[in-house]
């Protein structure tokens, strides 16, 4: 392992988002650390952790083993994410420790580690959340009030940390997604519709998006919307 080689963690890593942000930053150059309930890789430089974040102390063993494996962490993408559409009030206690458990409580015990780690090698570091713009353009057609309740809470954090360690330089940033096609179906055209763009989103476009935040050294504290312009009205 070259001790420069910078280093990121991607959670949710099996699929979808997670395996294109796997791909994406092993062409940046980065050794990659991916983990998810079930996840696997033959790269030498692709350490794949499996684990449940909801969990207590899953995210910090996360992150011990990035350290031991690769000594470093420069960068970590809270891509994980539960996501769970139905009016509120038949929302569950079951519902409600699904998501809260993934979206908040993995999100603090795995950032809470991997921040100490950057601030212990001192090189600074990056990390990036994914939203959702729903937090921000409530949609009577797709009911998600756990969503915009945790996710309003990663928005509103990311913001939080982006200037509580601005100074030892390390950038906190978020995407705020609209839906992306991570799979085909039948409802593709009506969700497209749901978008001034008149398109779902590609996986390829969060990614594209990611890999932005992660190389625009002078972007903290910034909440992108990758939501076909949602955000900005319909």
């Amino acid at each position: 392992m070259d001790s420069t080689q910078k280093v990121a963690i991607i959670t949710g890593a099996s699929r979808g988002i997670g395996t294109g942000l796997v791909t994406a930053y092993r062409k940046l150059g980065y050794a990659v650390v991916a983990t998810s309930r079930s996840v696997d890789s033959t790269d030498p430089d692709v350490l794949a952790v499996p684990g449940d974040l909801s969990r207590p102390g899953t995210g910090a063993d996360v992150v011990e083993r990035a350290l031991n494996r690769f000594g470093r962490i420069d960068t970590l993408v809270n891509n994980a994410g539960v996501f769970i559409a139905k009016p509120f009030t038949d929302y569950t206690d079951e519902d409600y420790d699904a998501v809260a458990g993934v979206n908040l409580r993995g999100f603090f015990d795995i950032s809470r580690s991997a921040i100490a780690a950057m601030l212990a090698h001192g090189g600074g570091g990056h990390l990036v959340n994914v939203s959702t713009s729903l937090v921000d353009h409530a949609n009577s057609q797709l009911p998600a009030a756990l969503t915009a309740l945790t996710k309003g809470g990663l928005t509103a954090v990311t913001r939080s940390l982006a200037i509580e360690y601005a100074a030892r330089g390390i950038r906190v940033n978020a995407v705020a997604l609209g839906i992306i096609r991570t799979h085909p179906a039948e409802t593709d055209e009506a969700l497209a519709g749901m978008h001034p763009l008149g398109r779902m989103g590609e996986i390829d476009d969060v990614v594209e998006a990611i890999v932005y935040l992660e190389q625009a050294g002078f972007v903290t504290g910034e909440i992108l919307h990758v939501d076909g312009g949602q955000s900005a009205g319909h």
